[in-house]
Formats: structure tokens, sequence, C-alpha cells
């Protein structure tokens, strides 16, 4: 017989077993807050440049198709005491870029960052080339960073008398810790005493089971969910830390998102996704495929003997129509993504001809998900 202590000890461990296991189901498909929001303030900002490239091997843009190029060149020699005005200048070893880079949030000055650099001219490539100093500017027209350096280009280009050889795209490429920051954005987050989550996918589930995780967490009513994006979060009374403190533990909670039924569609790729909740009332499916066959078999034709007649091409022309017909399959109600799926696919149908039946689906209402084609 089974001791009394053992007993227990067995159906301790089923019970826990049984518990568990739901649990584990659900922190399956749960997040964590800071893989599934943006904070408010916590943002990159877009610079944009205009600059030079020299030191090219001849690759740079033509002058005289880029005039542009020819008088910034000559703005710059100018700055630097050589005055080339009503002089022809000729050379292929500089080129137009645009600069682009992105300020990271709470970037401060003096720190450094990476910038792309790309040819607005006929630059057949940047190999080689030296960015000269480039003020980077924002939205409100301030230099926030200034780029210099030697760019590094990803691909390559080799050409001869009668061959050419492209690899990647030779005139884009990039300066990694090639921009020095100068002026930094103004926002203090730990003076804030409220901040806002934006949530990336906006849902109304998500954003209320957020507030959940984050008031059970807390003890106290300090996140509201203003709409279906954004969620409210405010500093509790008495709390010992400032806005970055309750941050740090708030994205650390574990949510499980929530995400409406859709099917998203590329027709010119024939890519097909579906969500999880889609679900479709009973409908029955037909599909037939048309193929036609167009074959030309030119046969030639050759004149009579002593004749004026010429040599001719007749045109032959074989053409089969086949038509191979499917017959009705029911889609039941209510089923899964999985059964949806299979069926579909008993039909022996294509992705392309696939996307026009589900599109036939949602235009009789029996499809209750959102079709969205990219």
């Amino acid at each position: 017989m089974t001791r009394p202590w053992m007993q227990r000890l067995i159906a301790g461990v089923l019970s826990t077993a049984i518990v568990l296991m739901p649990m584990s189901d659900a922190f399956a498909a749960a997040a964590r807050i800071k893989d599934i929001v943006d904070f408010e303030g916590i943002r990159e900002n877009q610079l944009v440049g205009y600059g030079l490239v020299v030191g090219l091997n001849g690759t740079g843009d033509s002058l005289n198709n880029s005039p542009f190029t020819k008088q910034s060149l000559q703005s710059m020699l100018e700055r630097l005491g050589v005055n080339t005005a009503g002089e022809n200048v000729r050379t292929a070893n500089v080129a137009a870029v645009m600069v682009t880079a992105n300020l990271p949030p709470f970037g401060t000055q003096g720190s450094r960052m990476d910038v792309s650099v790309a040819a607005l001219g006929d630059a057949d490539s940047l190999q080689g080339g030296t960015l000269l100093v480039t003020p980077l500017l924002g939205a409100d027209g301030e230099v926030y960073a200034i780029a210099q350096g030697p760019v590094a280009i990803n691909g390559f280009k080799a050409e001869g008398d009668a061959a050419t050889i492209i690899s990647g795209v030779p005139t884009t490429g990039r300066i990694s810790s090639g921009a020095l920051i100068e002026r930094e954005i103004e926002f203090h987050l730990g003076s804030q005493t409220s901040l806002r989550l934006a949530l990336r996918n906006p849902d109304l589930t998500t954003a209320r089971r957020i507030a959940l995780a984050v008031n059970d967490f807390i003890g106290a009513p300090t996140a509201t969910p203003e709409d279906p994006a954004t969620v409210r979060v405010s500093l509790p009374q008495g709390f010992n830390g400032n806005i970055v403190d309750l941050l740090t533990d708030i994205e650390q909670l574990m949510v499980e998102t929530d995400q409406p039924a859709k099917i998203v569609i590329d027709e010119n790729s024939g890519i097909i996704v579906m969500g999880k909740d889609v679900r479709v009332s009973s409908v029955a499916v037909a599909q037939s495929n048309l193929t036609v066959t167009i074959a030309e078999d030119p046969t030639i034709v050759q004149p009579a003997p002593l004749s004026l007649g010429q040599t001719a091409v007749e045109q032959n022309t074989t053409l089969n129509a086949n038509l191979s017909e499917t017959a009705l399959a029911v889609v039941h109600e209510s089923v899964t993504l999985q059964e949806l799926v299979d069926g579909l696919n008993a039909l022996g149908i294509s992705p392309r001809d696939l996307i026009a039946i589900l599109q036939a689906i949602k235009a009789t209402g029996a499809l209750q998900a959102e079709i969205e084609v990219l």
C-alpha cells in the first residue's frame, strides 16, 4: 500500500501540473510592455543634409550634366580662398550626395552617430570617397549634427571596353560614427509626472490589459487607457523615485496581446497571411482552371521547279483549351484557421486563385475578417 504522505505528495504534484499548464500557454502568448509600446518623448529625429564626396577615382559626377555639383564645388573652393570664377572646372572625382541620419533619443552634445550617404547626380560609384563637412538639419531648419569621414559602400563596379560588372549599389554608402552631435533636443524625462504609452498595434483590448497589468503591479489606479493606441501612466503619490524608475518596472511586465481578425494579401507576389481569429460561416466553394495552349509550327513552302515563285513560310497554329473542373467543397461554420487552410488546400488551387476566393467569400458576407491588400 502507498503511504499517506506519498499519496499527498503525488496529489500535490498533479494539482501543481494542472494549474501550471494553462499558465505556461498564457505566458507563451504574452509579450513585455516595452516590446509593444513606445514611450512618449523617447524617439528618434530624422536629419538630412547636402554635401560633397571627394577622392573618387574618376567615378564622380559629370560637371556638365550636374550643375549643382559644379556650383557647390566652386562655392566650397571660394570659402577656402581659391577663386575659380569664370574658370572651366573639369573633374570627375567629386560627387554631390544627400546625407541622412537619425538623431537618437537623448543624444548628448559631443556624442557620435551613424550616417547614410546617397549620390544625387550621375556618379558611378562612391568607392574610396570622403565626405566633407556637412551640416545635418532637422525639420525646424536647425543644425543638429555635423557629418564627415570616409564612405564605406556595400557594392562595387568594374568595367572594361565590352563588359561591365556591378555588385550591390555602389552609389550609396554609410559612415560609421560619422556625425558629431552639436545640438541637443530639450526633453527632461525624469521631471515628468505623467507619460503616455503609444501602442505600436492599436487595440482596445490590449490597451485595457496594459492598464490593468500596471495597476495590479503598483497597487493603485495610475494607468488609464485613453484610446486604442494610448495608455496614460501617472506617477503615484508617495512613489520612491521618478518617472524613469516607474517605467523601468513597467516595461518588464508581461501582457497578452490581442489582434483583430485580418487577412493580408500581396497580389504582386501572391503572399497571403491570415490571423488566428479568422472565421467563416458555412459556405460552398468551387473553382475551375482554364488553360489555353498556343503552339506555332512554321512550315517552309518551296515553289515548283522552273516557276517564278519564291520560298515562303506557312504558319501552322495549334490551339488547345483545357478546362479543369473542381467539385463544390463545403467550408463549415466557425472553423479554425488550420481547418480553413486545410479545406482550401484540398481544392488544389494556387495562392493567386486563393486570393480571388477569399475576396469572393468576403463579398458574400461569410468571412468574419478584414482583408487588407498591399
